[in-house]
């Protein structure tokens, strides 16, 4: 009997066995035309796994169920396998990241995506809690690989195999190079192990996210429309189930029709956002001379407009370092404007509290609703359109770009550039 994998293509689990497989010389056959939420709810997928998760890996002996096992499983048939190590601290080091990219890498992102995608309900501070200690994680992954090209020896172990599998969730929809450029011993290690032949046999071309995904109000499940009887509708409530995890991140992958953002279908404008980002960010010296004239050189008044905001309660930031993760995740929150915006943020002050102001480029002549409505930061600060005809907002607006110190009479705690 060959070893069947009752999963699809894309699921990232199954990336595990499949990628296993490859190095040990495996034959692993996907079942065919398996459907999730279809085919892992059927008699005879319940039989295999009772409580229909997948991936599940049909063997001469019987099925085995739980992805990381299922890799184990398929690595241990070559006699020999380098996949675990040549040692026995080895072999602990292989299964002492498995359980990180578990534990610390997968169950951070899913915390993160899920909400986001509409299947769990979304709530901003839990978000930042699961930021914070992806971040946390990846720092701990980053210092590890500055000295190590692997996980565990010299060269690719079952832990790489189930690291990447993990990874490559975060890197296609959510870790962008604004946030992954952190870490670039991680960034390194992730390119170089999807681009390898097995590897890359399993997962195609990797692309990166190039924005978070904006945040769906939570799905429901639907109902039919006229219940016969009442025991009836008890019967469709019970069965109507909270979406699996494993079901929601495979909805999530499946390919959809983009829909144009409104701002893509404004008239062309002769700013170029991205020669202005390029100017800011390659002017090291004269910056009022070079980057802030050839700002006022490229800014188009039709097809951009000027902001200022100011934090609504800056009398809480009495702590420097809070007040900076507060502004660090507004930037993060809007990666998904990346693509028609600027912004600068200052904190200022050299006692608490701290004050932030920031300044906006943003396409179009009012603040994109999409960002309204997908960014709460948003609402934590007032908003105010730069009249350029007034010299002195025009000058404020230099200044913020250069991050000018003194600023309006205080020195600087930071400053922090989205682009």
């Amino acid at each position: 009997m060959a070893l069947v994998l009752h999963a699809t293509s894309n699921n990232k689990n199954g990336y595990k066995a499949l990628i296993a497989a490859e190095y040990s010389g495996v034959k692993v056959e996907l079942v065919k035309d398996f459907q999730m939420g279809v085919s892992n709810k059927t008699p005879e997928f319940l039989k295999i796994n009772p409580i229909g998760k997948v991936p599940v890996l049909e063997t001469p002996e019987g099925p085995v169920f739980e992805s990381n096992a299922i890799a184990r499983y398929v690595a241990r048939l070559k006699p020999g396998t380098p996949l675990f190590g040549s040692s026995l601290i080895e072999h602990a080091l292989v299964d002492q990241w498995i359980d990180f990219a578990a534990l610390e890498i997968d169950a951070n992102i899913l915390r993160w995506f899920i909400p986001r995608i509409g299947f769990a309900v979304y709530l901003p501070p839990a978000e930042e809690a699961a930021i914070s200690s992806l971040k946390r994680a990846l720092t701990a992954l980053n210092t590890h690989l500055a000295s190590n090209t692997y996980l565990v020896g010299h060269s690719v172990t079952l832990a790489d195999i189930i690291m990447i599998s993990n990874l490559t969730l975060g890197f296609n929809r959510l870790l962008t190079k604004s946030f992954t450029s952190e870490f670039p011993h991680v960034e390194r290690y992730f390119w170089t192990l999807v681009n390898q032949p097995n590897f890359h046999k399993i997962l195609g071309e990797v692309k990166q996210a190039e924005s978070v995904p904006p945040v769906q109000s939570a799905k429901k499940p639907s109902q039919p429309k006229e219940p016969a009887k009442k025991e009836a509708k008890k019967e469709v409530t019970k069965e109507a189930a909270k979406p699996k995890v494993e079901e929601a991140v495979e909805e999530a992958e499946a390919p959809k029709p983009k829909a144009k953002n409104p701002l893509d279908l404004l008239p062309p404008s002769k700013m170029i956002l991205d020669e202005w980002k390029k100017l800011y960010s390659n002017t090291k010296t004269n910056f009022r001379e070079v980057a802030v004239k050839g700002f006022w050189d490229m800014y188009d008044p039709d097809g951009y407009s000027l902001w200022f905001c100011d934090y609504k309660y800056n009398d809480e930031n009495t702590v420097s370092f809070v007040t900076l993760n507060k502004v660090g995740g507004f930037l993060q929150r809007m990666d998904l404007a990346r693509k028609y915006a600027f912004g600068k943020m200052l904190v200022i002050g050299s006692d608490p509290p701290f004050k932030v102001k920031g300044l906006w480029l943003f396409r179009g002549q009012e603040i994109p609703q999409f960002i309204i409505d997908e960014c709460y930061d948003m609402e934590l600060y007032d908003w105010r359109k730069v009249d350029i005809t007034d010299e002195d907002q025009k000058e404020r607006v230099n200044q913020m770009i250069e991050d000018h110190e003194p600023f309006e009479g205080e020195a600087l705690l930071d400053a922090k550039c989205f682009k």
